[in-house]
């Protein structure tokens, strides 16, 4: 599915539509579309169709391109009123091809293409829906298959478009098992928005099959093969900030890999590499010198401070002994003394 995608360019870089040699001159309602990173559905975003369609009493059409700025969300042109509870942000590839319900009368005569920077998708994590930005390699705009339709209600013309889906691609199916149907080159955008024979044929059905080997007419299989080759060579999808899920949110970093941001995994390794770059892992020991202790001579010469030298340990202790005899005798003496005059 595609439930978001971005386009902030201004209208000279959607004009050219870089990598499908088209430069789009007329552009209706262009004032009504402002760029965002983050379009959701029910807003506003430009789309490419014919200037005219095929009439009934002509089969050469205006095959020249216009840009219509339209309302994302299909609104039949049977409608009374905007029914926003009508699941109509995508179109399935499958019912198209089937034929029948609400897509049976305009897939034939209304067919649109929507550009892009790139779409989000959302991959499951168990309980946690990390979303990715697929987008193309040499940053070109990516243009989707749509349809398109318009009702008049309360005396004013809603233009509104749906998004075309598939099955994904083998190469991004670990991702989602839909994508939207990307039209890869000016042929393929002709073919989706010749609109002369008002019909669906055989080749539109081909146009929308998932881009894998088909085992069908050897010009189909080679077309199917070369649309399996762009988008896996051409297209790239990385994961990008969770603030994107929110509607309204707007910022640049939400088509950029999260991985590079200043706050992300690969942001926090290169300062890593940064600081080990900068301080050598293994710092050599260095032997300190000690400088030898001045002499009491030297002292005593520099300050004229005379220094008394330490006692030898021995002697210190054999003065301690002495003291402590002198002490214990005396103190008999005077108790001899203490004694012989009571009894006298």
């Amino acid at each position: 599915m595609c439930g978001r995608f971005s386009l902030n360019l201004n209208g000279a870089q959607i004009r050219r539509i870089p990598g499908y040699d088209e430069n789009i001159r007329e552009w209706i309602d262009e004032n009504a579309f402002v760029p965002r990173y983050n379009i959701a559905p029910r807003t506003h975003a430009p789309v490419i169709l014919c200037r005219k369609e095929a009439s009934e009493t002509s089969s050469t059409p205006d095959t020249s391109l216009i840009l219509h700025t339209m309302k994302w969300g299909l609104v039949p042109h049977w409608s009374k009123f905007e029914d926003k509870s009508l699941s109509t942000t995508n179109a399935r590839a499958e019912n198209l091809v089937e034929g029948g319900g609400m897509w049976g009368s305009i897939k034939g005569k209304k067919r649109c293409a929507i550009p892009v920077q790139g779409y989000y998708e959302w991959l499951s994590k168990g309980r946690d829906k990390l979303p990715h930005f697929t987008k193309r390699k040499d940053g070109h705009l990516m243009i989707l298959a749509g349809l398109y339709d318009s009702v008049v209600l309360e005396g004013r013309t809603l233009w509104t478009f749906t998004i075309v889906t598939t099955g994904a691609n083998k190469d991004f199916s670990w991702l989602h098992d839909r994508q939207p149907v990307i039209l890869s080159s000016r042929e393929s955008l002709e073919k989706w928005l010749d609109t002369s024979s008002r019909t669906w044929t055989p080749e539109l059905t081909e146009l929308v099959k998932p881009y894998q080997y088909s085992s069908v007419l050897e010009w189909r299989v080679l077309f199917v093969m070369l649309q399996a080759s762009y988008y896996a060579h051409m297209n790239c999808s990385y994961q990008v900030p969770k603030e994107v899920g929110k509607v309204g949110t707007e910022s640049p970093s939400f088509i950029k890999p999260i991985a590079g941001r200043k706050d992300g995994i690969q942001a926090m390794f290169s300062r890593q590499r940064a600081t080990k770059e900068k301080v050598p892992s293994t710092i050599p020991a260095v032997k300190r010198k000690r400088s030898p202790s001045p002499s009491p001579a030297k002292i005593e010469k520099s300050t004229g401070v005379q220094l008394t030298p330490k006692k030898p340990k021995r002697e210190l202790e054999s003065n301690e002994y002495n003291q402590a005899h002198k002490v214990s005798s005396y103190g008999i003496r005077f108790k001899l003394r203490l004694s012989r005059r009571i009894r006298t």
